[in-house]
């Protein structure tokens, strides 16, 4: 098979996994990227994000060239090369591996001309040009009633573009580990996008974690957690379960799904952190004694993480929304539960949606007597993000630093 092709499939095949079958790209896991070398996997998962990331402008720019949509198969092939020219390929190599992936497959073999006619109209250089890609219709028309069309625009330039790496360092290790990372205001470091991170000076030893800047403030909000017991609920992947166990909590990971957790169980063993792993239903388990804090970052629709995640307004749907909404207000009751008298709880969720946010938090406080709302102080933040109703985070949150992801916290307290 020709030198890149075989890579090239795997991006057709996440890319129909997403848009055919309704799978994210971490649902698909490893299959169908079996059997291509570390670089090549590295290099298919970045184009099939790069191809949903833009492919709303690049749907445009190939719309000129043709009469009428072809059939998604064969569409995919197209962005998949506009993309890579975008990027800087061989043209003729690029159209060469395009037509040939269209003969290879019964489903386009008949449109390789087509295809071919399409992509000679590309002269390099390639820009992906005009507007960027927008949210889906039901999630912006929320959003710009929240927030209003400039601020949501904002957001959709950020989201079209590569996310960069951020890191949670390990207390006591110094930023000058890690070359060429930005000290973020809030203390996360900051790398551009690209590059193993697994090579990274410091990686083996467990200096660090990968966790988004906008997350890692949710610990912060329960300021000092040193002897406390704390509980990380739904705490797969588990950022903050290493960050409170680096903070001198006695931690309990609480999460309903074994694989999930599994991942959490490496990073503590990497980073020599220590904590409870338990797989377990939140809404069934009874803790062994009460929690002095209860960190809650809640199932949601996951809306404030499209730059990072560019395959979800593929998948999410305004039904959704609901059922989740009803999930987060019994998993925040059972949560206050679980608190001893006078302790906290954070709530989280990396939505966008008031329903998933300030609406969720203001009902549990009609709910039960006696609960407030806290206002932590966090250095590093801008004052406008921190309101009488939460934090709230955007994407274009330090958008000219490469953005945020998008969440909403609170820190409650039960009466004493």
């Amino acid at each position: 098979m020709a030198e890149g092709l075989t890579a090239r499939r795997a991006v057709l095949a996440l890319l129909g996994g997403v848009l055919e079958k309704g799978l994210s790209l971490a649902e698909q896991g490893d299959a169908p990227l079996a059997g291509l070398s570390p670089g090549d996997k590295a290099r298919a998962q970045r184009l099939a994000s790069a191809v949903l990331r833009q492919a709303e402008p690049i749907d445009r720019m190939l719309g000129a060239h043709m009469h009428k949509e072809p059939p998604l198969a064969a569409l995919n092939i197209l962005r998949l090369a506009v993309t890579e020219l975008a990027e800087g390929g061989a043209a003729h190599g690029v159209v060469n591996s395009a037509v040939e992936l269209a003969r290879r497959d019964r489903e386009t073999q008949g449109l390789a001309g087509m295809i071919n006619a399409v992509l000679r109209k590309f002269v390099p250089p390639v820009v992906v040009a005009g507007p960027v890609q927008r949210m889906p219709g039901w999630l912006r028309s929320a959003v710009v009633a929240r927030f209003g069309k400039v601020a949501v625009g904002r957001m959709e330039e950020v989201q079209a573009g590569t996310p960069p790496v951020d890191l949670t360092l390990k207390a006591g290790i110094l930023a000058e580990t890690i070359p060429g990372a930005e000290v973020l205001p809030t203390g996360s470091l900051r790398l551009a996008a690209g590059g193993q991170v697994s090579a990274l000076p410091g990686f083996v030893e467990g200096a660090f974690w990968v966790q988004d800047a906008a997350a890692a403030l949710a610990v912060r909000m329960l300021g000092d957690v040193s002897g406390l017991a704390v509980l990380d609920m739904c705490a797969a992947p588990g950022g903050k379960t290493l960050q409170l166990a680096d903070g001198g909590a006695e931690v309990v990971a609480l999460d309903i799904s074994g694989p999930r957790l599994a991942r959490l169980r490496e990073n503590l063993a990497r980073t020599g952190l220590k904590a409870k792993v338990v797989t377990a239903d939140a809404l069934q388990w009874e803790p062994e004694a009460k929690f002095d804090a209860v960190l809650l970052d809640a199932p949601c629709s996951a809306t404030g993480t499209i730059r990072r995640h560019p395959d979800l307004p593929f998948l999410r749907q305004a039904s959704d929304i609901p059922g989740l909404v009803e999930l987060q207000a019994r998993l925040l009751d059972r949560a206050l539960g679980f608190l001893k008298p006078g302790g906290r709880l954070v709530y989280c969720t990396c939505s966008l949606l008031q329903d998933e946010g300030e609406a969720q938090v203001a009902s549990a406080l009609a709910r039960h007597e006696g609960l407030v709302m806290l206002r932590p102080e966090i250095a590093g933040i801008e004052p406008a993000w921190m309101g009488e109703r939460g934090l709230r985070l955007r994407p274009d949150c330090w958008a000219e630093r490469g953005g945020m992801d998008g969440f909403y916290m609170a820190c409650l307290q039960v009466p004493g």
